[in-house]
């Protein structure tokens, strides 16, 4: 379930009012809190590779790194791609890190997992009797956001090819209206974005805003305060 972006907003601007320590605007808003969640969207796979190097427990709840591939999933995405007369195709631009490429142009035979390999590769690959690509093992490329498919000869295909990935997190947005009176801005929960991170990660997302807030407005309290409470965060995750 998503994070809503109002809460998070009136959470920070508590914080940041208090005893008149700094204004926030919405467009200011949604430039660092978009920020702050790619952070925490980039943090969770340097703390996947750091736990994957740890001895882990089987307990339920307690497996670290099943509760953070549950962060994770959240940015699991798939799509079936139809490749064109060059045998290759476009992922859509939403994608991360390219997972698994998938073949389906098989008939009765199901899908295969297609082999990845390097642009350099392409020539001795093609060349060797046992390593030459063919409809049954078929190899690819990705560079520029372009799936190459080789052979080549797989030609034109209709869904054929299935791709998982991971996505970006989209940049959120806190929409609104003015009071045409009192020139104050009305939260319009339509024209919102809400924060697409796990909802454990909330304190340490307003923490990362108030921390930007704080540089922002030059209030040193805000900056510390974010500083303690984001350190504090990480020291408890670690328990």
């Amino acid at each position: 379930m998503s994070i809503n972006i109002n809460q998070v907003y009136k959470t920070v601007l508590v914080v940041l009012q208090k005893e008149k320590r700094g204004v926030l605007t919405p467009t200011e808003f949604n430039k660092i809190a978009t920020q702050a969640q790619q952070e925490i969207f980039t943090e969770y796979f340097d703390e996947l590779n750091g736990l994957l190097r740890q001895p882990q427990t089987d307990v339920d709840y307690a497996d670290r790194v099943s509760l953070l591939d549950e962060k994770i999933q959240i940015f699991k995405k798939s799509e079936k791609l139809s490749t064109n007369a060059g045998s290759n195709v476009t992922p859509t631009t939403a994608v991360q890190e390219l997972g698994t490429v998938v073949y389906l142009g098989i008939l009765n035979r199901g899908g295969r997992e297609v082999e990845r390999i390097q642009k350099s590769e392409v020539y001795t690959t093609s060349e060797g009797s046992l390593t030459a690509p063919s409809k049954f093992y078929p190899v690819y490329t990705y560079e520029d956001n372009v799936i190459q498919l080789y052979p080549k000869s797989i030609g034109v295909g209709v869904d054929n090819v299935e791709i998982n990935y991971l996505k970006y997190p989209i940049p959120v947005v806190w929409g609104f209206t003015i009071d045409t009176e009192l020139g104050n801005y009305i939260y319009n929960a339509q024209s919102s974005v809400d924060f697409q991170i796990h909802q454990s990660d909330q304190p340490l997302l307003v923490d990362k805003i108030l921390g930007y807030a704080g540089v922002m407005t030059r209030d040193q309290l805000a900056v510390q305060f974010s500083g303690s409470k984001e350190q504090q965060i990480d020291i408890d995750g670690q328990k």
